[in-house]
C-alpha cells in the first residue's frame, strides 16, 4: 500500500515598488474609467466572474489584477488595452472615440421603438444640416 503525502507550501512571492505602484496606477485608472462609464464595481465583477471585494481589491491594488482579465476590463470600459496602462497616442484616442460611438449605439438599441424613432429623427437632422 503507497501512501501519497502532499506538502503544503505558502509560496509568496514578492514584488517591487515599482510593480506595486504600477498596479495601485492601474487600478485607479480601472476606477477612474469604471466610473466615467457609471458602471458599478458590482457589474464589473460580474463580468469578470470574480465578487465585488476582488474589483475593489484591484482598484486599490491590493490584488495584482490576471493579465487574462485585461481584455475584458478594456472592452468592458470601452477603451484600448494602452489606456488601461496610461498610454495616450493618436491611434488610442481614434478607438476611444469609436468605442465612444458604438457605446452609444449599443445605449440607443436598448431604448424602445418610439424612442429610438426619435433619436434616429434628431440624426436625420443633424446629418442633413451637415450636408448642406
Amino acid at each position: 500500500m503507497a501512501v501519497i503525502l502532499h506538502r503544503c507550501s505558502t509560496a509568496v512571492m514578492t514584488i517591487s515598488t515599482e510593480e506595486r505602484n504600477f498596479f495601485v496606477t492601474l487600478g485607479e485608472r480601472i476606477a477612474s474609467l469604471r466610473k466615467v462609464h457609471n458602471i458599478t464595481q458590482v457589474q464589473l465583477a460580474q463580468t469578470l466572474g470574480v465578487s465585488q471585494q476582488t474589483v475593489q481589491a484591484y482598484e486599490m491594488g491590493r490584488r495584482r489584477i490576471p493579465v487574462s482579465a485585461l481584455p475584458i476590463v478594456a472592452h468592458t470600459l470601452a477603451v484600448p488595452l494602452e489606456e488601461l496602462f496610461g498610454e495616450t497616442s493618436r491611434t488610442a484616442n481614434k478607438r476611444s472615440r469609436t468605442s465612444r460611438l458604438q457605446q452609444q449605439i449599443e445605449a440607443i438599441s436598448q431604448l424602445s421603438k418610439t424612442q429610438q424613432h426619435f433619436v434616429s429623427q434628431i440624426l436625420d437632422t443633424v446629418l442633413a444640416q451637415a450636408g448642406r
